[in-house]
């Protein structure tokens, strides 16, 4: 047996099989580029769906992480450590807003803004106890706890995972006329993706996420943002929303907020709204810890500049013009994204996405499929033109079959 084949066989002996990945078993990585075990270099372009914005192996945040390593990695919210103001303080002005609650995961910070909505719900708008409901769009993905699952309408993510939460509705996503309708005085928030990543980098229509803002200001009831794929950078801004000059209330981050480095997650919102929080209603050993800080915190720097977002809007337009023209091939049925972000639909005629995507990967590129037909392309913003156009001519190559 080879390396890569004694990793996988030990691997699928000795893990839980929740994931489905490509047979390719990765040692060390720099910028964009990942080489496996058997000294073969494959391009990355799904950047471990976004948290990898700033490339493998980023100096600045390797040395942050190194310099920090050295002083504090942990002392709990027991205790104040010296780089937790500075996050917060910088973090809060990225977003524009007054406070911000730091965990570490994704779905961590789903289930705050959740919890943060509900009690403001109660505590400000006045909504009677347990009658607080949250709006949400089909196809979504927050995240994988039971209350995040329990309004999914995907039945891999939801099925078998009952008893599920209640206190949500699920309408059309890109549909302001319904979720007008679903708006009632026990409302307390709407919970959308500026961008659907998971369900295949669906752009919602020009005019939905303006319209989401006007109805939940005019009916008092909290727009919350999941920008955890979508922000710092991915899409040309820094966040999604600002595409469309929409500020929501409430901004839920992660991914790239950790650089890749360490995982760092966060709520960013007004002090009237996370202000409900009391001490020891709502918490996390591991959030905000110092290393978590001090990497955010050069993640926020690189930010400042707009180098990234300059570069993702460049190559992500050059992206999008080379996608299109394959979509006029008939190997591609739609291209969708914004920025370095694409979900490109395979016709049935090349085969299923997984195909598609093990066929890139023999040929030393990494994507990943989703929802059988669909391949997300995503690559780190660092990935050079030239290797974006290798990339893409990988692609075109498998599609002519």
């Amino acid at each position: 047996m080879t390396a890569t084949e004694r990793s996988i066989a030990a691997a699928e002996a000795h893990s839980a099989h929740n994931y489905h990945p490509l047979p390719v078993v990765v040692a060390t990585a720099e910028g964009a580029w990942m080489t496996d075990v058997e000294g073969r270099r494959y391009l990355d372009m799904l950047a471990g769906y976004s948290a990898l914005n700033f490339g493998h192996g980023n100096r600045r945040l390797i040395d942050a992480a190194k310099a920090q390593l050295e002083r504090v990695t942990l002392t709990s919210r027991a205790f104040h450590h010296d780089r937790f103001a500075e996050f917060c303080t910088e973090l809060a002005a990225l977003c524009g807003k007054d406070m911000v609650l730091p965990m570490n995961t994704g779905a961590e910070a789903i289930e705050t803004a959740v919890k943060t909505a509900r009690k403001w719900g109660y505590r400000v708008k006045g909504v009677p106890d347990g009658q607080a409901k949250i709006i949400v769009a089909d196809n979504n993905f927050h995240g994988r706890t039971t209350t995040i699952v329990s309004f999914s309408t995907d039945p891999e993510a939801r099925a078998d995972y009952g008893p599920y939460t209640p206190g949500f509705e699920i309408v059309p996503y890109g549909d302001l006329a319904a979720l007008e309708a679903a708006l009632d005085d026990n409302t307390v928030a709407v919970l959308l993706e500026p961008i659907q990543g998971e369900a295949g980098v669906l752009v919602p229509p020009p005019g939905y996420l303006p319209g989401v803002r006007r109805l939940t200001a005019e009916r008092n009831v909290l727009f919350i943002a999941d920008e955890i794929q979508s922000a710092l950078g991915r899409t040309g801004r820094t966040f999604a929303c600002d595409h469309e000059d929409v500020v929501p209330d409430m901004y839920v981050l992660g991914k790239a907020l950790g650089g890749g480095v360490v995982p760092v997650s966060a709520v960013a919102a007004s002090r009237d709204i996370l202000g409900v929080h009391r001490p020891g209603e709502h918490g996390s050993t591991f959030g905000g810890n110092p290393l978590a800080c001090a990497v955010a915190l050069e993640v926020i720097a690189i930010l400042k500049t707009g180098e990234y977002q300059e570069r993702a809007t460049r190559l992500g337009d050059h992206l999008h013009h080379e996608l299109n023209l394959l979509a006029g091939t008939g190997a591609v049925e739609a291209v969708r994204g914004r920025g370095l972000w694409a979900g490109v639909d395979i016709a049935p005629s090349r085969g299923t996405a997984r195909e598609v995507s093990e066929q890139l990967m023999e040929r030393g590129v990494l994507v990943k499929d989703t929802h059988g037909s669909t391949i997300r392309i995503a690559p780190p913003l660092v990935i050079s033109k030239e290797d974006l156009d290798w990339g893409l001519e990988q692609l075109r190559a498998v599609l002519a079959g």
